[in-house]
């Protein structure tokens, strides 16, 4: 088991280191201990719920790689579970943070996942006057920091679907860049069932009433809340995008070949002309008017040359060439 790390905290400042191999010492009125650990393994879980005494069910949660964003309330004891997600190449990345609130200690356990909560501790220890408040401040702190870093995984989104925007304008997309969009469409549909939990359990905690949560904390996590709801109305508006680009290729697409067809038209029209005067000279009858004429191939020549380029006109003022 990696502990990241174990302090105990006083009037917002760090106090002290503690270990985790023998039982805590008793805290005095405002301290806390706020214990960091990444990656532990099912033994270690059972190991850390017996020293903390947490929930089994819980524990059971917090081991599981693949559960949905959810809080629960046990006793006095509060146990929710965040999903970090981080871009690698097409795909998103997910990991848990289980996160286990009783009134004076808060245990943060990440799982699978690469955001470092050493920098959020670092930010958070350097606003003392906000630390002072304890546990639900380092809730909110731990859960602003997961939700924060939705926001470069949309935008590395965003911005792959611009450059798609503008190459379907352009060009016809290839086969290769529509397996994209539905590589990225799908992503989305899988980053969209984690939002709508998150939003449960953050408008949820914004009107908790638990011994651990004070009521000066509650707007902070509003705040979370409202960049749930605004992370979620940008996955929207990326698959919106994704459909849009879709259409519009599928839209000039066709335009280009209603294109092509009609230039196609315009010159078989224009060449009906001589294949068909040059079909009717071609039958070998004897009798035939004009066949003896002296003047005839040049007649011929002269209103195929004719016809022909009266149709190339009339074709081009019309736009199909």
């Amino acid at each position: 088991m990696t502990v990241v790390a174990a302090y105990e905290y006083r009037d917002g400042k760090r106090l002290r280191e503690v270990s985790l191999s023998e039982p805590l010492p008793p805290r005095e009125p405002g301290s806390f201990v706020w214990i960091g650990i990444a990656d532990p393994t099912e033994a270690e879980m059972s190991a850390l719920g017996h020293c903390f005494d947490l929930h089994p069910l819980a524990l059971e949660d917090a081991s599981h790689p693949h559960v949905r964003p959810k809080l629960e309330v046990y006793d006095g004891e509060l146990f929710l579970v965040a999903r970090t997600a981080m871009r690698e190449g097409d795909h998103i990345r997910y990991g848990n943070t289980s996160i286990f609130v009783s009134e004076d200690v808060i245990v943060t356990i990440r799982t699978g996942s690469h955001s470092d909560h050493r920098p959020l501790r670092a930010k958070l220890e350097a606003s003392p006057l906000l630390l002072r408040y304890g546990v639900d401040y380092v809730l909110y702190g731990v859960l602003d920091f997961v939700v924060a870093n939705y926001e470069p995984v949309l935008e590395s989104i965003e911005e792959d679907l611009f450059d798609m925007e503008r190459r379907a304008l352009d060009a016809f997309l290839t086969r290769g860049e529509i397996n994209t969009l539905f590589s990225i469409r799908r992503e989305l549909a899988r980053f969209g069932r984690i939002m709508g939990p998150m939003e449960e359990v953050l408008e949820r905690l914004a009107h908790l009433e638990h011994k651990g949560l004070d009521a000066e904390v509650r707007p902070y996590f509003s705040d979370v809340y409202g960049r749930v709801r605004r992370a979620t109305a940008r996955i929207e508006g990326a698959r919106d995008s994704i459909t849009a680009t879709l259409e519009a290729s599928s839209l000039l697409e066709q335009h280009r070949q209603g294109e092509i067809t009609r230039q196609l038209a315009a010159w078989a029209a224009i060449l009906a002309v001589p294949t068909a005067i040059a079909g009717v000279y071609g039958m070998n009858f004897e009798n035939m008017p004009e066949l003896h004429w002296r003047y005839g191939y040049f007649v011929v020549l002269t209103a195929i040359v004719g016809i022909a380029g009266f149709l190339f006109w009339r074709f081009r003022r019309s736009g199909w060439l």
